[in-house]
Parts: structure tokens; C-alpha cells; sequence
């Protein structure tokens, strides 16, 4: 049984605890049901469950009786961090030479900004050095003043890169500008660090300039040779271990030329290349502002023509990211005006990915030409013949939201769909034994139906 009184001398500190407690059992819950859970959910879960243990560590170092003389102690300013203007636990420098509270400048730099908060200067990079003089000058204050000063908190990404780690990344990051011999190898081994740890991929943030440096080898390559596909290969990989990371999805994204690179890598990449360029598009649109930008960059045409050529190492990535892109209308639209519809409806019928692209096409099927397209091109009696032998309540699903947009927008398919309910009840079958969307739309169907037929009988 764990201890009840734990964290119960603080209330915000246990607010945080029940915070990250909830937090953590979703993540957990999703990695133990869901097969196909990212290493992105067992990061988060790692973060969450060191975060709490930091809270508890902290909780139990610190007694109230500590915290009632150090406020009853006038502290000296200059052991007070600028943000917090409390006493500093864990004192570190900051690139511009100001000493913060870690626990607070942390914050600060999480939050995107890349400036020091007293000084406005910009920052070089948001590694935080330890201030041992100040640490060590505090911790004889407290002793003086018969004040315990807990111990800092070792927990999260950033106090696991050494400085010897530190030098190693940005000398990697100086041999992408060399010769294509040394870019090969400073490229290859960025990919396989930024895969295995995940401290390398948040140095990628928060160092001025380095996605950019990243990017060097298919910006500066001679155009007649082009770029060396294993080149290509793994920088466009690197980029997709950066994006997993949640604070880099808007710096990757908003990064000139990384979308512009990864539309290059979709139409003459490696299979692996063009792969992981569609996954990485996947991952930076989790971002509705991401969305937004990728979309209005003419993503959407590649991806179309890449899902067109059906290889089967490229579809789930594929899929995903026109699924996610399609979320907002204004790429609907796009996605439409593409050739979506078409290429889509092909890969259904041939019987390719029939999960995710029934999930795509159903989301398509708000906008006004997606569903005149699907009437033109002989949509409905393939999306009947899935409801009728699909065992996939997900697909019934949206095969009938589809059909029933039909329905509503296009009289001249009332009689397909008529003939379907006569010849094999399947539209009455599913208003009985769908999921409650299915039996919904399958009902709106039939009242339409029952209608027109009402209205032929009365005329």
C-alpha cells in the first residue's frame, strides 16, 4: 500500500501529483491496449512518471517547519531566482550568464521562449549549467541560518546530456557543412542518436539554428548530382525522431525549407525516404497551426500521388498524414482538388488499406465536390457491398455516414440505394444491429427512402 500523507502538506503540489497521476494512467493505458502505440506515449510516460517522483522527493526533503523559517528568514537577493524571487533550490546559468532557478527557467524555456528573462538578450542555446559557487554559497546560508536546503531534483531530459554529449552534438552538427564523406557520417549517427535518446532530440530545440545545420546537406548539394540518397535518408529520418519529441513539432514545422524537403524526399526520396517524410508530416500536423501551414504548402499532392503508387511500405504513412491534414476544411478542399477522391476510391475497390481510406473518404464527404465526385465515380455500390459483407463495424460505419451524405445531396442515387434495401435489407439490418452513428444514419436513409416513395404513391 503506498503511503496516504505523502504529498498532503502542499495543496498545489498534490494537485500536480493527482495531475500527473491521471496523466500517467492514460499513457499507460495506451501503451497496454493499443498495439500500435508510438515511442512518443512511452517518453511522456517516462517524463510523467519522473515528474512525480520528483514532486514526492521533493515533498518529503521539504518540512513545513523548513518552509516557515526561510519565510520568517529575510533571504538575501542575490540567492533569490529573478522569476520566482524565492530562495534558489538548484541555481543554473543560463547561455546569457544570469543564474535562474532551474525548476523556473525550465518553465520559461519549455514555454518557447529563447530569450533571458532579465536581460532580453537571445539566447545561443537553452542548456542549463549548473551554478555549483552559488549552490554551494546558498547551502552555507541556510546552514547559518539553521535552514535545510533540499536537494535538487534529478529528473527530465535536460540533466541527462553531459557536456561531453553536448560537444559531441554540436560537432556533428559543424560536419554537415564539410565534405559529403563527413555529412554521411555526422548525418548517420545524429539519426541513431536522436532514435535512442531522447535528450539528443530536445537539444535539437533548444539550440539556435541547429535544424537549420540539419537541413545543410539537401539544401547546399551541387543541383546536377543532387543528393546522395543515404544522405537523404537519414537527415529526412533524423526529422522525423525530432518531430516525436511535442516541444519541436511548431519549431520543425515553422523551420524554412523543412516542409519544402520533405515534399522533395515524398516524390524522389528512397522508399524508406519518402516513408518517413509521410510519417513526419503525420507527426508535425498533431498541431492544428501546423496543419494550417503544411496544408497551404501543396503537401497535399505529393502525398496523393505517393498513396496513388500504392507501394506498401509508403500506405499507413500515407494515410495518416491526409487524414490528419484533412481534419481541417480549408485541406478538404485542397485534398479534393487533388485527386483525392479518385485515387482513393481506386485503392478501396482494389481492396488496399480499406480501413484508413474509408476513414479519409468519410471525412471528405463534408465537402460538396468530394460527394459529386463519389457519384461520378461509382462510389455507392461499393460502399453497399461493404456494409453488406464488411465484419468491420468501424468501416459500416463510415460507409453509411458516406452513403447517407449521399443521400441528402443527390437524388439520382435514391434508386441504387433502393434497390439494395429490396434485393438485400441491408440498410434495415444495419438501423437494427449497427453501432448507435450507424443505426442513425442507416434510420435517416430509410426515412428518406420511405419518402420518396410516399411522394411517388401520392403523386
Amino acid at each position: 500500500m503506498a503511503k496516504t500523507g505523502v504529498l498532503s502538506s502542499d495543496p498545489t503540489v498534490r494537485a500536480k501529483a493527482v495531475e500527473l497521476k491521471k496523466e500517467l494512467q492514460r499513457l499507460v493505458r495506451t501503451i497496454v491496449d493499443d498495439d500500435d502505440y508510438s515511442i512518443h506515449a512511452i517518453d511522456r510516460a517516462k517524463d510523467a512518471l519522473c515528474a512525480l517522483r520528483g514532486l514526492i522527493m521533493f515533498n518529503k526533503r521539504s518540512s513545513p517547519a523548513t518552509f516557515k523559517l526561510r519565510e520568517a528568514v529575510p533571504c538575501p537577493e542575490e540567492f533569490k531566482c529573478p522569476l520566482s524571487n524565492q530562495l534558489m533550490r538548484d541555481p543554473v546559468i543560463l547561455a546569457s550568464g544570469q543564474t535562474y532557478d532551474r525548476p523556473f527557467i525550465q518553465k520559461w524555456l519549455n514555454a518557447g521562449n529563447r530569450t533571458c528573462p532579465r536581460t532580453q538578450q537571445v539566447l545561443s542555446h537553452t542548456i542549463l549549467t549548473p551554478n555549483h559557487l552559488i549552490r554551494e554559497m546558498i547551502s552555507q546560508w541556510c546552514k547559518s541560518q539553521g535552514i535545510e536546503l533540499p536537494n535538487p531534483v534529478q529528473c527530465g531530459r535536460e540533466e541527462g546530456i553531459t557536456e561531453a554529449e553536448c560537444d559531441r552534438f554540436f560537432s556533428l552538427l559543424d560536419k554537415l557543412s564539410a565534405a559529403v564523406p563527413e555529412q554521411k557520417e555526422a548525418a548517420k549517427e545524429l539519426r541513431l542518436l536522436t532514435k535512442k535518446v531522447p535528450s539528443f532530440r530536445a537539444l535539437f530545440g533548444e539550440s539556435v539554428d541547429a535544424i537549420t545545420q540539419l537541413l545543410t546537406p539537401l539544401t547546399r548539394c551541387n543541383s546536377q548530382s543532387g543528393v546522395h540518397p543515404d544522405l537523404q535518408e537519414d537527415v529526412i529520418t533524423t526529422l522525423l525522431n525530432l518531430s516525436i519529441h511535442d516541444s519541436n513539432k511548431k519549431l520543425v514545422a515553422e523551420t524554412p525549407m523543412v516542409v519544402p524537403l520533405l515534399m522533395e524526399a515524398l516524390r524522389s526520396g528512397t522508399i524508406e525516404t519518402r516513408s518517413n517524410a509521410a510519417a513526419t508530416l503525420f507527426t508535425l500536423s498533431a498541431l492544428d497551426s501546423n496543419k494550417v501551414l503544411i496544408g497551404k504548402s501543396g503537401v497535399l499532392k505529393p502525398l496523393i500521388d505517393l498513396l496513388d503508387e500504392g507501394h506498401p511500405l509508403t500506405m499507413k504513412d500515407v494515410a495518416s498524414a491526409i487524414f490528419n491534414l484533412c481534419i481541417i476544411h480549408e485541406n478538404k478542399a485542397r485534398a479534393v482538388r487533388d485527386g483525392a477522391v479518385r485515387v482513393i476510391l481506386k485503392k478501396i475497390v482494389d481492396g488496399v488499406h480499406v480501413d484508413e481510406l474509408l476513414a479519409i473518404l468519410a471525412m471528405l464527404s463534408t465537402h460538396q465536390r468530394a460527394i459529386e465526385e463519389m457519384g461520378e465515380l461509382g462510389a455507392v455500390p461499393c460502399l453497399l457491398r461493404i456494409v453488406r459483407e464488411s465484419n468491420c463495424e468501424r468501416n459500416k460505419e463510415n460507409c453509411i455516414a458516406i452513403l447517407h451524405t449521399v443521400c441528402l445531396n443527390d437524388r439520382t442515387k435514391w434508386k441504387a440505394l433502393k434497390e439494395e434495401e429490396i434485393s438485400y435489407g441491408t440498410i434495415s439490418k444495419l438501423a437494427q444491429d449497427g453501432t448507435s452513428r450507424s443505426k442513425r444514419k442507416a434510420n435517416g436513409i430509410l426515412e428518406r427512402l420511405r419518402r420518396a416513395i410516399n411522394i411517388t404513391h401520392t403523386a
